[in-house]
């Protein structure tokens, strides 16, 4: 298997909302879009974030109400503290506030107008003992 390109693809109610908080406070760009659907990327991220509305009909019928529940986007950055203080300055509301957990990681969380969750994460690895 020789895998070309990934995707994570999440179900919302309103697509335009989702894809316009990801182009306005996380630079993505639209490489493709129809009514209902989405499909944003950037270079350096090495994958696409695909929007679907709920109930398309072109989804399983299982899965056409689900909505990205339990799901996080969670992009490693370089300066976390800046995009922190950028987001906020943006007048975007942050919903975890700056963690540090044990095992290096530190990240913080937004939420887009859909309710899907963005983590800004960094890795700071504890030295081994």
């Amino acid at each position: 298997m020789r895998i070309t390109a990934s995707a994570v693809s999440l179900n919302v109610a309103d697509v335009p909302a989702s894809t316009r908080f990801l182009i306005d406070h996380f630079g993505f760009r639209e490489e493709m879009a129809a009514d209902g659907f989405a499909s944003l990327t950037r270079d350096d991220v090495g994958m696409h974030v695909v929007y679907l509305r709920t109930g398309m009909p072109t989804l399983p019928a299982d899965q056409r109400d689900d909505h990205a529940d339990g799901l996080i986007l969670a992009f490693t950055v370089d300066d976390l503290e800046g995009e922190l203080a950028r987001l906020e300055n943006e007048g975007v509301a942050i919903t975890m506030p700056l963690t540090s957990e044990e095992w290096g990681e530190r990240a913080f969380q937004v939420r887009d107008p859909n309710g899907v969750i963005v983590q800004l994460v960094d890795w700071n690895a504890v030295a081994a003992v």
